[in-house]
């Protein structure tokens, strides 16, 4: 007789959250996730919970006899779902309230930073957006990055190229509604110039597994153009970080960092995630979550071949100096967001999305959804979009290029009205791959010297 599968509650309902319902259920686990969407709904069972119901989702935890509750999010991980959890003797995956305020909060990422002397921005913090209107207009009128302190779904980040573009960045957090809690703090920063890479890891606290490096895509278009976005498509691994970056990243940014959270009695355990610049300096942090990015978690599960049930529950028992390192599939992997029209601002919804069986088909690729929900009364196969980020389509390939190839083949099968994304994910990657092969030929090459008899 076989044994019985694990039950695990996975919390949210975007790709992110999609992505790992499939790796769980890959594992062979029973997953159930809170509250999904209609790529959920094929692979689990969803529950219609709101990932910020705190108090559902531990009865619903507590009736079903889930074994281990995992949160994608990071509002209900603030929020404090996580003790609440703790506090009724259940197993979860993810860091305390006051271990997320890492990402809760630009200005406590900043204090612990410099508790452990990390490298990152020079900054100045304001408690009102008319003192930090004051400084922009006192200081030299150079580059700078406006942050509102508080969550904001990685809207809360302006690059500004000038002291007009950052006035302009603080007026935007005093109108408009979305930053009415983020917009209680500001930070405003040195502009860091370089490549842009993210850098996961996973930690019980005590024992860190440092994750492959990938590339996020801030901006909303082509070029890093526009406003900046929850992400538009990411890519695994990012050639940049070779293995000795890794290591120093390892050691000067992300031990440093967990030593100080302890020291300041704020112990971190789950998925600690550094948004870094490549600088001539050498990496420097940008920002820190304290869950899985999203796109680039969808990246990162397509190239993972071993256990991802093995590491959580590791992590939930910290025990994770037990486990064996992850298996990563050789190539590459990349994720292109499809949005609605209109994202980052307001969407149409309730759109119908066709294509997605034969995107599915496409060799080596993977359809993740990420605001999408089933026509209601149900039709087989009918699937309406539900939000800007629609879809995170995925794809994995023996190359960086082949996989970029079979992700955008997707994308072409998938429609619906005023559908769009970015055409050029993993573009830097490539470029900088074609150069650095460029350099071996150059390098490999006679000279004239050599050439003559």
């Amino acid at each position: 007789m076989s044994a019985p599968s694990r039950r695990v509650l996975v919390v949210g309902g975007g790709g992110r959250e999609h992505a790992i319902a499939w790796k769980l259920s890959r594992d062979g686990a029973e997953v159930l996730v809170a509250p999904g969407n209609a790529g959920t709904a094929a692979i689990a069972e969803n529950l219609p919970i709101a990932a910020d119901d705190i108090p559902g989702l531990l009865k619903a935890a507590q009736a079903r006899g889930v074994d281990l509750t995992v949160v994608g999010p990071e509002a209900p991980l603030v929020a404090g779902v996580v003790d609440a959890f703790r506090a009724a003797g259940l197993r979860i995956f993810g860091p305390t309230a006051a271990a997320a305020q890492i990402e809760g909060s630009k200005l406590f990422c900043k204090h612990i930073l410099h508790r452990g002397d990390v490298p990152t921005a020079m900054f100045q913090e304001f408690r009102s957006l008319t003192r930090a209107r004051e400084y922009l207009e006192a200081r030299e009128d150079m580059p700078v990055v406006v942050k509102a302190d508080g969550l904001a779904s990685g809207k809360g980040v302006f690059v500004c190229g000038d002291r007009a573009a950052a006035l302009e960045a603080i007026a935007s957090l005093g109108s408009d509604p979305q930053f009415s809690k983020a917009a209680s703090g500001v930070l405003i920063e040195e502009r860091l110039d370089g490549r842009e890479v993210s850098v996961m890891a996973i930690t019980d606290g005590r024992t860190l597994v440092t994750l492959p490096p990938l590339q996020d895509h801030k901006a909303a278009y082509d070029g890093d153009q526009g406003p900046n976005t929850g992400g538009m498509g990411a890519y695994c691994p990012t050639p940049f970080v070779d293995a000795a970056l890794l290591g120093e990243i390892e050691a000067r940014i992300l031990v440093p960092t967990l030593h100080a959270m302890r020291r300041a009695k704020v112990p971190f355990q789950g998925v600690l995630y550094a948004g870094l610049m490549l600088t001539q300096q050498g990496p420097k942090v940008l920002e820190f979550n304290a869950r899985f990015g999203d796109p680039e978690c969808e990246a990162l599960l397509a190239m993972l071949d071993s256990s991802l049930l093995e590491l959580l529950d590791a992590v939930a028992d910290r025990r994770l100096e037990a486990v064996a390192p992850p298996v990563w599939s050789d190539g590459a992997s990349v994720t292109v967001v499809m949005a609605s029209e209109g994202y980052p601002g307001a969407v149409e919804k309730g759109l119908p999305i066709r294509g997605l069986e034969a995107a599915g088909h496409t060799e080596g690729a993977v359809v993740f959804h990420s605001a999408t929900r089933l026509a209601d009364p149900p039709k087989p196969g009918a699937v309406l979009s539900d939000g800007g980020r629609t879809l995170a389509v995925t794809a994995r390939g023996d190359s960086l290029a082949q996989a970029k190839l079979r992700a955008y083949s997707a994308v072409r099968a998938i429609r619906w009205p005023g559908a769009w994304c970015r055409k050029d994910i993993a573009d830097k990657g490539l470029n900088f791959e074609r150069q650095a092969a460029s350099l071996i030929v150059e390098a490999a090459a006679p000279s004239p010297a050599e050439e003559q008899p």
